[in-house]
């Protein structure tokens, strides 16, 4: 029996034999990520503190802080020392850390301070560790298949995001945060021995530049701020991005206080909203792997689409609505994380894709301890749904001002086409340009802004009248028949 097609397309980087223990690795990792991140919430929310949301947002933000300040410097070790080797170094320390923090719970001196402390330690090591993660996927497979791969690792880390939290919700209650911080660690061993058994030959890393050329084109963070501004595509998704991480994706935050607050609910039922958003996420993934070539637009339109189903849970009358408003939530989310990443890692050349991730990873988990506290704050006060209310409030704004920007930019426009039958299309000239820019007429990335240019070749009259043009336009389309 042959298998489906479709089903070939979605797990074809399976087929590389690195990127194969690379996944299998990468779920067990995941797995104790997300129990580790409910057992510290759960911990923070109900024992050490009165149900106080704001002690939850402030845990987050010592958490993701350090990303602000050392993710720079993570980008310039995934771009010049051995990949494999900072991996397992990193990991080594996040097992470290864990056990540490499930020792001080299980010998009963922990304080709401410790919590601080070893959230901080957990964003030092997380800021070094997930630019040469996100990085290290583009040496197990090849180029080509670089898309798949990075929706393959969403798919991992939301079927972690499925198992982790129902787990983590299952054990806080049976046996308390302790142990669960503990087998957190342990978990963190399996992507050390998954690399350490990677070969050579089964790697597709990219030759290094000589001392020259590094000295010239490897300038440190500054080369890969000069990179994105001559790349306004790249620029649209970190602006987008960074106010989406701020404000809408505070998942921890998020859901624990409508839990707790709005429908004064237990740890199981945190655990199980969690899976049923990490369903959602996952079928995302899965989407996101099939796509062979991600696009812009595709981020901005998931990212309003998700802040509108945040508005929709914030208002959910019952605990019930309110899981299944996240299950679609989990969807956009992850369709709009997946296609930023992808765009991002295609769109960067070799030579400085470590420190354009870093940056990305600096706006993206950076943003949040700037909005949580806020976001937190905002829950105490006036209550739970408004503080959800407002995250998808404002990612919707964003995405709106993203569409409005690449509409007098580079003359993106929406057309309701009626026949052969109705539908809505997006026309983009950066999109059609790329599949059809040729080596007889190169881009010069040093005096032209990319997409712009890009926008120029596809359509030479956009210049002119692409400013004019409505956003979008009622259109007729003859049938094949009159052709």
């Amino acid at each position: 029996m042959q298998n489906h097609p479709d089903v070939n397309r979605t797990f074809a980087s399976l087929a590389y034999p690195s990127y194969r223990k690379w996944f299998i690795g990468a779920i067990v990792a995941n797995i104790g990520t997300w129990m580790q991140r409910i057992a510290q919430t759960w911990l923070v929310l109900t024992e050490l503190s009165d149900d106080s949301g704001l002690a939850v947002s402030l845990v987050v933000a010592f958490q993701f802080l350090p990303v602000l300040f050392l993710t720079p410097i993570g980008g310039l070790l995934a771009d010049r020392v051995p990949r494999r080797a900072l991996i397992q170094l990193t990991q080594a320390g996040l097992a470290l850390a864990s056990v540490g923090l499930g020792t001080l719970v299980l010998t009963g001196v922990i304080e709401l301070w410790h919590v601080y402390v070893f959230a901080v330690l957990l964003g030092i090591l997380s800021s070094l560790d997930s630019p040469v993660r996100q990085t290290f996927v583009s040496e197990l497979v090849p180029r080509r298949s670089l898309p798949n791969a990075v929706g393959l690792n969403g798919a991992s880390f939301n079927t972690a995001r499925i198992f982790g939290p129902a787990l983590a919700g299952f054990l806080v209650a049976w046996v308390g945060s302790g142990w669960v911080f503990m087998l957190t660690g342990a978990g963190f061993l399996a992507p050390i021995i998954a690399v350490g058994m990677m070969k050579d030959e089964d790697m597709y890393t990219e030759p290094r530049l000589d001392k020259e050329q590094s000295d010239r084109r490897s300038r440190g963070f500054g080369e890969a701020l000069r990179y994105v501004r001559t790349h306004a595509d790249i620029a649209l998704i970190l602006v987008v991005m960074g106010f989406v991480s701020a404000f809408g994706l505070n998942f921890q935050l998020f859901i624990s206080i409508m839990i707790r607050e709005a429908y004064g609910r237990g740890p199981e039922d945190f655990g199980i909203v969690n899976t049923l958003m990490g369903l959602g996420a996952l079928a995302g993934a899965l989407m996101a792997a099939r796509r062979v070539r991600p696009r812009t637009r595709l981020v901005v339109f998931a990212a309003f689409f998700y802040g509108a189903l945040l508005v929709a849970a914030a208002s959910a009358p019952t605990y019930a609505w309110f899981a299944i408003a996240l299950i679609p939530a989990g969807l956009m989310s992850t369709t709009m994380m997946n296609s930023a990443n992808s765009t991002i890692q295609l769109a960067s050349e070799p030579h400085v894709r470590g420190r354009v991730m870093s940056l990305y990873l600096m706006v993206f988990l950076g943003s949040t301890p700037i909005a949580s506290p806020l976001m937190g704050w905002i829950a105490d006060t006036f209550g739970a749904r408004v503080s959800v209310a407002l995250g998808g409030i404002v990612t919707m704004l964003a995405a709106l001002g993203a569409m409005l920007w690449a509409w007098r930019r580079w003359g993106v426009r929406v057309e309701w086409v009626v026949r052969p039958r109705p539908a809505m299309q997006v026309i983009n000239p950066v999109d059609t340009a790329a599949a059809t820019a040729t080596a007889s007429e190169p881009i010069d990335l040093q005096h032209v802004d990319h997409a712009t240019e890009l926008a120029r070749r596809a359509d030479p009259k956009q210049e002119r009248r692409g400013r004019s043009r409505a956003p979008f336009r009622f259109a007729r389309r003859r049938s094949r028949s009159n052709e």
